[in-house]
């Protein structure tokens, strides 16, 4: 992916960032958004995943920095899993398995197209305690191998103020399903 926004966009999209970075700076207490806008800029590859995020519903925001890397981690934190991002079954192999009804694509493929990762268990707790997401929708999440092999995937809510961790098949789909995902740049 050699993907470039022209420039109306990408100052459009930073003031979309900036404003969201400003009005949830219990996401991202410690970062400065002039140093996070200096590192957007020089990655023009990853100013298109944001975009995509954005546009697909995510609400990408700050919810970290990794001082190994000096990377700083996005997630979706939309409220509700993002909107063009449901209807989806887990991966190709389910898509694939599907003998009909098949959705239009799987969490697995859009997040590779978008340029982005699903969050895996751990990050959606993380998620989860910086707001409350995910009330009314559930979110597929990258499923450990093993699960897999045997034809299970896993998604997660929050419901009853609890955050939930369940199964089912991977082929599977749901209006209220998504997935969201995470990007370091």
């Amino acid at each position: 992916m050699n993907a470039k926004l022209p420039a109306q966009q990408r100052d459009e999209l930073l003031i979309v960032l900036k404003a969201r970075f400003e009005k949830n700076m219990n996401r991202h207490n410690g970062i400065n958004w002039t140093d996070v806008q200096a590192k957007l800029e020089v990655n023009a590859e990853k100013l298109w995943s944001l975009n995509e995020m954005e546009r697909t519903g995510g609400e990408p925001d700050i919810v970290g920095h990794d001082k190994k890397t000096a990377e700083y981690i996005f997630y979706d934190c939309s409220a509700e899993s993002p909107k063009d991002r449901r209807s989806v079954c887990y991966d190709h192999k389910a898509l694939e398995a599907r003998k009909e009804f098949k959705p239009a694509n799987s969490a697995v493929a859009m997040a590779a197209a978008i340029g982005i990762e699903l969050l895996s268990a751990e990050e959606y707790r993380e998620l989860q305690q910086l707001g409350k997401f995910d009330l009314k929708t559930s979110s597929w999440i990258k499923t450990p191998a093993d699960i897999r092999e045997l034809g299970g995937a896993i998604f997660c809510d929050r419901r009853y103020n609890t955050v939930f961790v369940y199964h089912n098949g991977a082929e599977s789909y749901y209006a209220a399903r998504g997935f969201r995902g995470s990007l370091k740049v």
